[in-house]
């Protein structure tokens, strides 16, 4: 049998090494973070958790990571998928999310009204171009001009948002009437068209084109026309209290975002390349989507035409001026 002074002082060395376990374990703990407690990859970037769609609004953000542009700028950049920029939104407030990504403008800038979210917009998304979202109907539907929609069933993403925004101009313009929303996400969108739930559905790419080479819907109207053509749609957008601590790491984001929304607009084909590798289109189907324009930069008065449209239909109860929340 040990000794008593043996056993003492075998638990004498035990609580040691548990001591030196743990101290280990927490000097690997702020190996990880920075002062603030932001967290870091193993090679010391800083590591930013980004919610996107599966849109091409989020074209920008994969060139980035698989071109090593946010490595350049220091970034472990990780993406997390969802089906609706509006379900990130607690998540971000609790700090889960660094940023999202194809964020709808309309969403986040009621948000910031509301008091809900002090907003600041990292980066432009895209702005919207010819069909890059329409509206989409059975290849046999009755319905045959724009003036057909008013008090038709349309299918939405997200009510009281972007698209009906944009298409309630549109049909204004046209002096026809509107129709009714119905929220049902972009995945079950050609579902819910072929089982006759909506009378259309209004599509944004890569959905549209999918729709139409599956079902053979056809196009009744073209989302990005008329007063739709070029407004802004979507952004990266984050929180003011991010922005103030992480304000290095906020900058490098925006960097690596403009340099490859500029490969965007110049290169389209390598938009067309990284499409199937996050969403779920095919090569061949990436060929023929219509893509958005890319902006190289956030542009205070094209956003304060969105504010302007969202206040003449009431999603807005006062005037909005987006260049403080740019980050510089």
């Amino acid at each position: 049998m040990p000794s008593r002074r043996l056993r003492r002082l075998r638990r004498a060395r035990s609580r040691t090494r548990r001591l030196a376990a743990l101290a280990a374990a927490a000097a690997l703990i702020l190996v990880g973070c920075d002062s603030g407690g932001t967290p870091h990859s193993s090679d010391g970037r800083q590591r930013l958790t980004v919610a996107a769609l599966p849109l091409t609004d989020s074209a920008a953000l994969y060139l980035a990571r698989d071109r090593g542009l946010f490595a350049k700028e220091g970034l472990d950049v990780r993406v997390q998928t969802v089906q609706q920029s509006i379900q990130a939104l607690p998540a971000l407030l609790k700090g889960q999310v660094d940023v999202i990504a194809s964020a709808n403008y309309v969403t986040y800038f009621q948000a910031y009204e509301k008091g809900t979210l002090d907003l600041r917009i990292l980066a432009e998304g895209v702005r919207i171009s010819p069909h890059m979202m329409d509206v989409l109907v059975p290849k046999d539907s009755a319905l045959k001009s724009p003036a057909d929609l008013a008090g038709k069933k349309i299918a939405v993403a997200v009510l009281n948002n972007i698209q009906s925004l944009t298409l309630n101009a549109i049909l204004d313009a046209r002096h026809a009437g509107r129709p009714v929303y119905r929220q049902i996400l972009f995945p079950q969108m050609g579902p819910a068209l072929q089982r006759g739930q909506v009378d259309a559905v209004h599509a944004v790419e890569p959905f549209d084109t999918a729709i139409q080479g599956e079902l053979g819907a056809r196009v009744l109207l073209d989302g990005g026309s008329g007063p739709a053509n070029g407004l802004p749609a979507s952004g990266y957008i984050t929180t003011a209290a991010f922005v103030k601590k992480n304000p290095k790491a906020a900058a490098g984001f925006r960097r690596a975002v403009e340099a490859a929304s500029r490969l965007a607009a110049r290169d389209p084909a390598a938009v067309r390349t990284e499409l199937p590798e996050y969403t779920k289109v095919t090569a061949d189907q990436a060929g023929s989507i219509h893509l958005p324009a890319y902006p190289p930069t956030a542009d205070p008065a094209a956003l304060r035409r969105l504010v302007r449209l969202m206040r003449a239909q009431g999603l807005l109860a006062k005037d909005i001026d987006p260049a403080p929340l740019l980050v510089k």
